[in-house]
């Protein structure tokens, strides 16, 4: 059981850093086309990629397809916070909803294999 939980967590450090991807979309976007500020902030976009597709195939060896792709939606909760954090976009009622509502189903879908398990 503990290697499942490491390889949980190693799968949501990964979709943390898969998010960290849309910072450096956002910047670049903010620059002029191939300018060298534009080009830096691709790059990182194209690193933190490779990065993330190095650390998925470890993921999806360890576990299920469809356990992993469950949880991929989370990539848009660590949008909502960088977005909060780096471009000072405002929380609202219904982004808070989304969020809860990506989790509930994470949550689901987990008990929902456990319990195919125990049968």
């Amino acid at each position: 059981m503990k290697n499942r939980k490491q390889v949980l967590v190693l799968l949501h450090v990964l979709l943390m850093i898969y998010s960290v991807s849309g910072i450096f979309m956002k910047l670049a976007s903010k620059e002029s086309f191939l300018s060298p500020k534009f080009i830096l902030f691709y790059i990182g976009v194209f690193g933190v990629l490779g990065i993330y597709a190095i650390g998925w195939q470890q993921v999806i060896k360890r576990m299920p397809l469809t356990a992993a792709y469950a949880n991929h939606a989370v990539s848009v909760i660590w949008g909502s916070v960088w977005g909060y954090l780096f471009f000072h976009e405002s929380p609202s009622l219904i982004k808070a909803l989304g969020i809860v509502m990506i989790i509930c189903g994470i949550v689901l879908f987990a008990y929902a294999g456990e319990e195919q398990n125990h049968e």
